[in-house]
């Protein structure tokens, strides 16, 4: 009972934020710019003096040196918390270097969306634990580019949280065969695309923390059918309908990202077979041992208890 307790206690790191977002806008003239970060309140919950701390992890470099920062201010607007500060450059702005750490201080699987404008060009870059810096260079990106940055973004996306990788490992333990885990994965990446390309029209848009805690009922509902229907004939409908809140999310990242929902959504769906393969693949590894099979209710019950409590502290967060 104590490993089972261990184990259970090693997987709550994975109620960190399954929805966690920021962006930037840097507005340049000359030799001087504006910067406004954006963060939701509930991120801001997870930093230590936030007046401070967000502002130190977003440089800006140009002209041949990092920029000076001075009239920093932070507030609290709603349900926002808002940055703003001043740039000066050594010079006149051509080629922007920006680098950003804020997953080191929120929670590791943030992403921030920098959006520079410099006289009537832009350019964007997207920031996560694994890229903490980007070259922006006020020209219109070539197709190659835009195909590589919307596939790659969508990639990381589904590969990059602890929380998808919690929902895939669930999918693949409750496929009972070959033919109902390829069911699965299509009802679930059916649905996926349905909620990421509908989402945004929607009149009421979903809030992240709607979001993410019904990501959680998700992982909890499908646990408690693999614990206790084990003999369900409809999990690919169940699945389908799980699938709509992930694809929720994805839309969130696509409305702010403006990336093309095909492409975005191509990498969404190549990084998340990919690991649903891998872990079908330890999965039937591992029921090939006899006593491993028995093993398979603990697991869900402990994907379950993970998903309600992971449910109820995002209702408190």
């Amino acid at each position: 009972m104590k490993r089972l307790w261990g184990i259970f206690v090693a997987v709550l790191p994975l109620g960190a934020h399954m929805v966690s977002m920021s962006s930037g806008e840097l507005k340049i003239e000359g030799d001087r710019a504006h910067y406004e970060l954006r963060m939701p309140m509930y991120e801001v919950a997870h930093v230590r003096d936030p007046g401070t701390t967000l502002l130190e992890q977003v440089r800006f470099k140009g002209a041949g040196g990092w920029a000076q920062r001075s009239n920093a201010a932070c507030q609290q607007e709603k349900e926002t918390y808002v940055c703003t500060a001043d740039y000066r450059f050594p010079g006149p702005v051509e080629m922007l270097q920006a680098e950003c750490t804020l997953a080191k201080v929120t929670v590791p699987n943030h992403v921030h969306l920098l959006h520079a404008i410099r006289s009537d060009k832009t350019d964007q870059a997207v920031f996560d634990l694994s890229y903490t810096s980007a070259e922006l260079w006020f020209r219109p990106p070539t197709a190659f580019e835009m195909f590589a940055r919307a596939f790659s973004a969508g990639f990381m996306r589904a590969a990059g949280g602890l929380a998808p990788l919690l929902f895939l490992a669930s999918l693949a333990l409750a496929a009972r065969s070959r033919r109902e885990l390829a069911a699965l994965i299509a009802a679930f990446l059916v649905a996926e695309a349905a909620a990421c390309a509908l989402a945004p029209r929607f009149p009421i848009p979903l809030s992240p923390r709607f979001i993410e805690a019904a990501a959680a009922l998700t992982v909890a509902y499908l646990a408690f059918e693999i614990a206790l229907l084990p003999d369900s004939k409809f999990r690919w409908l169940v699945v389908g309908v799980l699938g709509l809140f992930h694809g929720a999310y994805f839309s969130t990242f696509l409305a702010q990202s403006g990336y093309r929902f095909p492409v975005f959504f191509g990498g969404v769906a190549v990084a998340e077979l990919l690991l649903v393969g891998v872990f079908a693949a330890i999965f039937g590894a591992l029921l090939r041992v006899s006593w491993m099979r028995r093993a398979t209710p603990v697991a869900a019950s402990l994907l379950l208890a993970t998903g309600i409590v992971w449910f109820f502290l995002r209702l408190r967060v």
